[in-house]
């Protein structure tokens, strides 16, 4: 619900490892909202989010550490470097990265030598970079993907495509909200629509 207008009703997904599905619809239809519930950040007017056959709500830790959420605003803080954001925002999450696996992260994500400026002087692209880094060192098997691909030129949506590509690999699961086409292959591909 977004104040008193239902964004959505009746939706019954159910996602097996290895799958990725992208979630489209115009601005304001509700594609945030939805990946909110799913993390777990926004509680649905009614029914309930499984994970592995029980309530995220009963699963609670359990089922958070298994999920990265990575929304639209990227959360780079301007004051920290591309390294601190990388681990301190890792931290927040039970996750310790090193110094020498930040900058091998940050060259995956083509911020080498940059890795030690403040954010503030890093284009929007690159802040973009730096939050993605996180999908390299998460180790969860869900991935909620909102608008990720904003800011970015096409060697970085390439590069985020392959991210992808690999999580799925392995046996992750990727829920992307975008409004471009990533042609990823994946083993079971699936669009959602949402209307407004």
């Amino acid at each position: 619900m977004r104040g008193d207008r239902r964004l959505f009703s009746g939706l019954d997904l159910s996602l097996a490892a290895g799958t990725y599905l992208q979630v489209t619809g115009p601005n304001g239809s509700g594609k945030t909202s939805l990946l909110r519930i799913l993390c777990g950040l926004l509680a649905p007017a009614e029914g309930e989010i499984k994970w592995q056959g029980e309530s995220i709500r009963s699963l609670a830790e359990d089922f958070f550490t298994s999920v990265t959420y990575l929304g639209h605003r990227h959360g780079v803080k301007d004051e920290l470097s591309a390294i601190e954001n990388l681990r301190i925002s890792n931290a927040l999450n039970g996750i310790v990265v090193t110094k020498d696996r930040a900058r091998e992260v940050l060259a995956r994500m083509g911020l080498a030598g940059r890795e030690s400026l403040p954010a503030r002087l890093l284009s929007e692209g690159q802040r973009r970079r730096v939050a993605l880094g996180r999908l390299l060192t998460c180790n969860t098997k869900l991935w909620l993907l909102d608008e990720v691909l904003t800011s970015l030129d096409k060697s970085a949506v390439d590069l985020i495509r392959s991210l992808i590509e690999e999580h799925l690999a392995s046996g992750g699961i990727a829920i992307v909200a975008t409004h471009q086409d990533l042609a990823i292959a994946a083993g079971s591909s699936q669009r959602l629509e949402l209307a407004t």
